[in-house]
């Protein structure tokens, strides 16, 4: 599906490869577009799943700034990675990676949830060329992306798939059927991340459903585990190389973060989990917090 280019909030265009310290500089540009992105989008749609969103903003980042080979160059490309938004509540995050390296026009991508637009509260595979699969019930894309990479050990392609869950996922037994399967095939073109910010839709997930010891768990289903910060960017990327590098068994990374990160009233507060609508005073402060300015604020909410 293609989009206008416009000149208001337009995507950074992508940079030549750069030594380690540059690379890592512009993830976190990157993140921080994201976030921003994603606080406008939500604005906008008077709806949606800030708290997230902004948790996972650093993961996508690393993961599209230096991980991935795909789309668009390889859209055709069976040989393409995949990545799969198992949490497809934090859409706004994917849409807003997918605008900074230009998969989708960053304007467009602002009319999250409107009707007669592709960006969907959760992903829909029909509606937007970078998305591999339709996600939004929890385990299910998780599942979808172990089928992928079963299909590519099956065919002896050295594609990889990376799926991105939620903390409170991982309380549906598909989740962990899925990572049975994959251990005992030994997909070691399998990685998972795990957005561990220890928040659910109503509380702390020990609250809920208790998930610790959870690096134990993954290891008993003999999955190659790392357990980081997942706001620390050379973390995320060393961790990354590791992952690829493994064989004869899948990889999960616990990534350690804070639900809302980067906007100061919502980190660690289950009520910004989701189905939540921003005032335009709340939207200035997190903007204002995320570094932009009078000037960007007004473009973010406004398109002026």
């Amino acid at each position: 599906m293609a989009f206008t280019p416009k000149a208001v909030i337009a995507a950074p265009a992508q940079q030549k490869p750069t030594p380690a310290r540059d690379l890592e500089v512009e993830i976190e540009r990157a993140a921080r577009f994201v976030r921003r992105h994603t606080i406008a989008a939500i604005y906008r749609a008077g709806s949606g799943h800030p708290g997230g969103a902004l948790s996972c903003a650093d993961i996508l980042a690393a993961l599209f700034g230096a991980e991935l080979n795909l789309w668009p160059n390889t859209v055709a490309d069976p040989d393409r990675d995949r990545f799969v938004l198992s949490k497809g509540h934090a859409a706004p995050a994917l849409y807003a990676i997918g605008a900074h390296h230009g998969y989708c026009d960053a304007t467009a991508a602002l009319a999250l949830r409107k009707i007669g637009s592709p960006f969907h509260g959760h992903p829909h595979v029909r509606d937007l060329p970078f998305v591999e699969t339709s996600t939004g019930s929890l385990g299910q894309g998780f599942s979808v992306a172990l089928g992928m990479a079963m299909g590519l050990k099956l065919r002896n392609s050295c594609a990889r798939v990376y799926a991105l869950l939620g903390d409170g996922e991982l309380q549906e037994g598909e989740v962990w059927e899925a990572a049975m399967c994959a251990a005992h095939h030994k997909l070691d073109n399998f990685c998972a991340i795990i957005d561990y910010n220890k928040l659910q839709s109503d509380a702390r997930n020990d609250a809920i459903m208790r998930l610790e010891p959870l690096s134990a768990k993954w290891r008993a289903f003999d999955w190659a585990v790392a357990e980081i910060d997942g706001h620390d960017i050379a973390a995320l990327l060393r961790t990354f190389r590791r992952a690829g590098a493994t064989r004869e068994r899948p990889s999960v990374i616990i990534a350690n973060t804070i639900k809302g990160k980067g906007v100061a009233y919502m980190e660690n507060m289950p009520a910004w989990h989701g189905s939540v609508k921003l005032t335009r005073a709340q939207a200035e402060e997190a903007l204002e917090g995320l570094g932009a300015n009078r000037k960007e604020i007004r473009e973010y909410l406004d398109g002026v």
